[in-house]
């Protein structure tokens, strides 16, 4: 029989144990001191077994309970933000100690227009070696 490795499969293995060892404790009296220590871990296990499942579920409800605050919020802060705008203006540099970036206007585009650029003048050589045509 394969080793359990699961906390689960290891309680399921102890109580198999002990109800054999309980249907057979007149054939071996000389386990039942080892039976009665086993039944009294495996009752401590399944204990901090419930534990467990019991906090599991408390962070699951925290979890969703964390999810709905942080979408309101999130929508409370995003109204409070447009609220500061509206207050302030959009251009008005208070709205920085918000966390907020002010409207400071575009850049212009320069209309001035470059001269095209010449190619690149060909370079001829003496060595054979350079020469593309070759």
């Amino acid at each position: 029989m394969a080793r359990e490795t699961t906390y689960a499969g290891m309680l399921g293995d102890w109580q198999r144990l002990l109800g054999t060892l309980e249907a057979n404790s007149a054939e071996i009296p000389q386990l039942e001191p080892f039976r009665l220590k086993l039944v009294g871990l495996m009752n401590q296990a399944l204990d901090v077994n419930k534990r467990q499942a019991e906090h599991r579920a408390g962070k699951q409800a925290a979890s969703k309970q964390m999810r709905q605050l942080a979408t309101d919020a999130q929508r409370l802060a995003s109204a409070v933000r447009g609220l500061l705008k509206e207050h302030y203006g959009i251009r008005d540099e208070k709205l920085a100690a918000f966390g907020l970036q002010p409207f400071r206007g575009r850049n212009k585009k320069t209309t001035t227009q470059e001269e095209p650029q010449a190619p690149p003048p060909t370079v001829h050589s003496t060595d054979p070696r350079l020469d593309p045509n070759r």
